[in-house]
């Protein structure tokens, strides 16, 4: 009932939009609205905070039936519970009272701000300063390639407390827009998903209070990758997504065009094609599903083990590998109409490409993956 009543919501509401969101490049504030409206921003969210209280399976597949129609639209979902992953993992009792409810119920956007210049994969490349003074700290440095930056007002921001000690020395703050030292730097123009706002963030002697910082000094990088473990499936969903819709628009569309005296669904070796990106999906799908009961079963509160970091990293990474593959055979089938911008699957092809790079290049995945196996992985 749930996947029907998203996927209807999709369908009559996000889709006619997605086009003009891809062309425009402008953030869809009416999406967030109709989201805020349903629930579906917290719908992961405990419901003591405002959230839907859902658990992270249901979260995906509200992803994933919003990426068939629109990939931006299905990230603003993701984005928002990746900008409160941290809190919902590390908070206070105090913070998360604080902050969650407007994140949850949809007042304001959220934001993860790990990413920096030097410091992409190597999140211990962290060059983001917060010296401490008495009860509080001061951030100094720069943030790139944030999802949402400069539309967030609530957002969590690694920086290091003690460079000498590398990762173990990153600490991570909740840091509000509308602080004095807070600057939007560049906004990206972007390749695909082009109606999410990437944008560069500039802290310039940001004082922030003590009472700001999740968990303890040098707990940043744990919290970050804890986080991570948890939100992966989401950006699993938003690639299956994609690739669901790619192989849905195929599918009518071989039906529909003649060459050669009749449709183009009646040629065996198309039908080979269809059938390896039907597979390819559904296998995806049960990978990612596996994954989220996996880590839904872990909690916000208890340590990642190497089962949920491992089965996370192994869902987001065939699930982009799958959108890649399946959009670039829609476009191969739909021939010239699959390069041109009237026709859904070139958009859907460049939205898929992300998917493998943010939350964790899929280079990287693999790395993750072999040193969490069981046996001989370590």
């Amino acid at each position: 009932m749930f996947r029907d009543t998203v996927r209807r919501l999709a369908e009559e509401k996000v889709k006619p939009r997605a086009q003009e969101i891809d062309e425009t490049g402008e953030f869809p504030w009416d999406i967030v609205e109709l989201f805020r409206e349903y629930g579906l921003l917290g719908v992961a969210m405990p419901e003591e905070y405002g959230g839907g209280g859902a658990d992270l399976l249901t979260s995906c597949i509200a992803i994933e039936e919003v990426a068939r129609v629109c990939a931006t639209s299905a990230l603003i979902i993701a984005a928002q519970h990746l900008g409160a992953m941290p809190i919902l993992i590390a908070g206070s009792a105090e913070q998360k009272a604080r902050y969650l409810p407007d994140i949850a119920q949809g007042r304001c956007l959220s934001a993860f701000a790990l990413t920096e210049p030097d410091a992409g994969s190597d999140a211990g490349g962290t060059r983001t300063r917060a010296i401490k003074e008495g009860h509080q700290y001061r951030i100094t440095g720069s943030k790139v390639f944030i999802t949402n930056g400069g539309l967030a007002k609530t957002m969590v921001v690694f920086a290091s407390t003690n460079p000498s000690a590398g990762t173990r020395g990153i600490s991570a703050f909740v840091v509000t827009l509308d602080q004095p030292g807070v600057s939007v730097g560049r906004i990206e123009k972007k390749m695909g998903i082009r109606g999410s706002q990437t944008a560069q963030l500039l802290f310039d002697d940001v004082v922030v209070d003590e009472s700001a910082r999740l968990g303890a000094e040098g707990d940043g990088f744990k919290i970050a990758m804890r986080t991570l473990d948890r939100t992966r499936p989401g950006i699993a969903a938003q690639a299956l997504g994609i690739a669901q819709g790619a192989l849905d628009v195929t599918v009518q569309h071989l039906a529909e065009r003649r060459q050669f005296g009749q449709t183009l669904n009646q040629f065996e070796g198309l039908q080979f094609m269809v059938a390896d990106m039907q597979t390819q999906i559904e296998a995806s799908r049960q990978l990612l599903y596996r994954a989220a009961e996996i880590v839904e079963s872990a909690g916000f509160d208890s340590k990642s083990s190497a089962e949920v970091t491992r089965f996370s990293a192994m869902a987001k990474l065939m699930c982009s590998d799958t959108a890649m593959k399946v959009t670039t055979d829609a476009v191969q089938l739909f021939g010239g109409y699959g390069y041109i911008r009237d026709y859904p699957v070139e958009r859907m092809m460049r939205d898929a490409k992300i998917t493998q790079i943010y939350e964790g290049t899929n280079q990287v995945q693999r790395l993750v993956i072999f040193r969490n196996m069981d046996g001989g992985g370590q």
